[in-house]
C-alpha cells in the first residue's frame, strides 16, 4: 500500500517527543499556578503602560485590564502582571478546556509543523475533511438529516453563510424573522438582525427583521400562545416574504435565558407549513447543554434546516441541508480556519464524545448543577442580593441587585479585582453571567469562586 511523506513524518518518533517533551515543560511551569494572586508590583507598571498604548493602538481600552502571559493551569490563568485568576468566562465561551491543557497543547503541537497556517478556499488539509464528516456525523445521530458542513474563521461569518443560503433558497423572499433579545452578531447585516440598538449606531438598514418574544418559563401556555399568534399575524402580513427565522436555543447575551421543547417545536410547525427555513444559530449553544447541539437538547432534529457552531469548537461552521445547498460562488473564503483551529477543535470535540462529557450524567450536567447548587446556596442567604441561578448545563447566570446595571457592572469589576472573570449580560435585568472552563474545571474550583462571589457581593453598596 502507499503512502505520503506526510505518514512518514507525522510517525517520526521525533515528532511524538517533541510533543511530549513540549507537553512536559508546559506542565511543569503550569503547575506552579494554583490559585489566584495579586499582581506583582515589580511588573504593574510596565503592564498598565502596555495597556493603555495597546488600547490606543486599537482604538479603544480593553473591557478589563487582562493581557495574558500566555500560560494557566486549568480554570486559572496568569496575566502580564503576574496576577492569576479564575476564567468563568473563557473568552465569551472560547476557552472550554480552559489554560494550558494537554489535550489542546498536543493538538497545537501536531498544527504547528503542519506547511501551512492557514486551510482555505484552493486548499484544505485533511484535517478539515476529518472535522467536517465528525460534525455531521454528531449533528445527525437522532435523525437530522444536515448533509453538508462549510467551515468558518468566525461565529459571525458562520451566520452570514447561514443567511445567505437562506436567502438564496426563499428567494425573492427577503424578511427575517427573530427573537427579541436575539444576539447574532457584529457585521453589517448581522447587526441588524442582533437586538441592540446601539450596536447599528450609524450603519445603514441592510435587512427587515420582524422580533417575536422569547419563551417565558413562568408562562408556559401563554408564552407559546402569544409568540405563535404573533408569528401568524406577521406571515399574513408579509405573505412569501420571510426567507428564515433564526433561532437561539438559549439566548447568552440575553442573560441565558432558556427556551422550551414544545414552544420551539410550535413554532417550528408553523415555519415549515410556510416554507420558512429553519436557521438555528449555536454560536454559544453548542457544547453546553447534555448534547452535543443543543438543537438535540431540545429535540429540534426533524426542523433544523441550516445550523451554524462556533467559540467551544475553535473553528466555525454552517450545517445545511441537501435541499438547501447554494449555488457555487455564494459562500466562500480565502481561509476558513488555522491549522491550529482545526486540529485543536476536533481533539476538543473528539475528548467531549468519547470521554463522559454528554448525557445526563455527563461532566457538562455534573458540573452544571454543582455551580447551579452553590448559587441557590446563596440566593438563600442574600434573597435581596442575588436571583437565580438560570441557564442550563455549562451556561450560567445570576441576577444581582435586583438587575441594577450600574450595580452589575460596578459588581463585574470588583469580581474581576478579587480575581474572577465573568461578564454582564442583558438589560431590564441585567444578568451576570458565566461561562465555565468544563473540561478544566473542578468542584473545588467552583467552591473557591462561589466564595470570592459572596465576598465581592458584600463589597457592593
Amino acid at each position: 500500500m502507499g503512502k505520503t511523506v506526510a505518514s512518514d513524518f507525522y510517525a517520526d518518533p521525533r515528532i511524538q517527543q517533541a510533543k511530549e517533551l513540549l507537553k512536559s515543560v508546559v506542565a511543569d511551569h503550569s503547575k506552579k499556578i494554583t490559585g489566584v494572586k495579586a499582581a506583582d508590583p515589580e511588573l504593574k507598571k510596565s503592564f498598565d503602560e502596555q495597556l493603555k498604548e495597546f488600547g490606543q493602538n486599537r482604538g479603544g481600552a480593553l473591557y478589563y485590564p487582562y493581557l495574558g502571559s500566555g500560560i494557566g493551569n486549568g480554570a486559572l490563568v496568569e496575566l502580564e502582571d503576574g496576577s492569576v485568576k479564575y476564567d468563568f468566562i473563557t473568552g465569551i465561551g472560547v476557552h472550554y478546556f480552559g489554560h494550558s491543557h494537554p489535550t489542546v497543547i498536543g493538538a497545537q503541537v501536531e498544527a504547528a509543523v503542519a506547511n501551512t497556517t492557514m486551510n482555505g478556499h484552493l486548499q484544505q488539509n485533511s484535517d478539515s475533511a476529518k472535522l467536517v464528516k465528525f460534525l455531521l456525523q454528531q449533528a445527525n445521530k437522532n435523525g437530522a438529516q444536515l448533509a453538508h458542513c462549510f467551515l468558518t474563521s468566525s461565529g459571525a461569518m458562520a451566520n452570514e453563510n447561514a443567511l445567505k443560503i437562506c436567502f438564496q433558497k426563499r428567494a425573492p423572499a427577503n424578511r427575517v424573522l427573530a427573537f427579541s433579545k436575539n444576539f447574532s452578531g457584529r457585521t453589517l447585516a448581522i447587526a441588524q438582525i442582533t437586538d441592540k440598538a446601539a450596536y447599528r449606531q450609524g450603519l445603514p438598514d441592510t435587512l427587515k427583521v420582524d422580533y417575536l418574544p422569547f419563551y417565558c418559563e413562568g408562562n408556559h401556555e401563554n408564552s407559546i400562545e402569544t409568540t405563535t399568534k404573533i408569528l401568524q399575524e406577521l406571515i399574513y402580513r408579509y405573505p412569501g416574504q420571510h426567507s428564515c427565522m433564526i433561532i437561539e436555543p438559549i439566548q447568552g447575551e440575553a442573560g441565558s435565558w432558556v427556551g422550551n421543547k414544545e414552544f420551539f417545536a410550535k413554532i417550528c410547525e408553523i415555519l415549515k407549513k410556510n416554507n420558512i427555513s429553519i436557521f438555528v444559530d449555536e454560536v454559544q449553544t453548542f457544547g453546553r447543554t447534555s448534547e452535543l447541539f443543543a438543537f438535540q437538547y431540545f429535540g429540534l432534529d426533524q426542523y433544523a434546516d441550516v445550523v451554524t457552531i462556533g467559540k467551544m469548537s475553535q473553528v466555525c461552521a454552517t450545517l445545511f441541508k441537501e435541499d438547501h445547498k447554494p449555488k457555487p460562488g455564494l459562500i466562500s473564503q480565502t481561509f476558513t480556519s488555522s491549522s491550529s483551529a482545526i486540529r485543536s477543535g476536533y481533539a476538543i470535540l473528539s475528548e467531549m464524545v468519547e470521554n463522559g462529557y454528554l448525557g445526563e450524567n455527563g461532566k457538562i450536567n455534573k458540573m452544571g448543577n454543582y455551580f447551579r447548587n452553590k448559587l441557590q446556596e446563596l440566593n438563600k442567604k442574600y434573597p435581596g442580593k442575588i436571583d437565580g441561578p438560570y441557564g442550563v448545563g455549562a451556561m450560567i447566570a445570576m441576577t444581582l441587585f435586583k438587575g441594577d446595571e450600574e450595580k452589575n457592572k460596578k459588581f463585574t469589576f470588583k469580581f474581576y479585582e478579587n480575581g474572577v472573570l465573568s461578564f454582564s449580560a442583558g438589560g431590564n435585568p441585567t444578568r451576570i453571567r458565566m461561562l465555565m472552563p468544563v473540561g478544566a474545571v473542578t468542584e473545588k474550583d467552583i467552591d473557591n469562586v462561589t466564595a470570592i462571589l459572596e465576598k465581592t457581593i458584600n463589597e457592593i453598596e
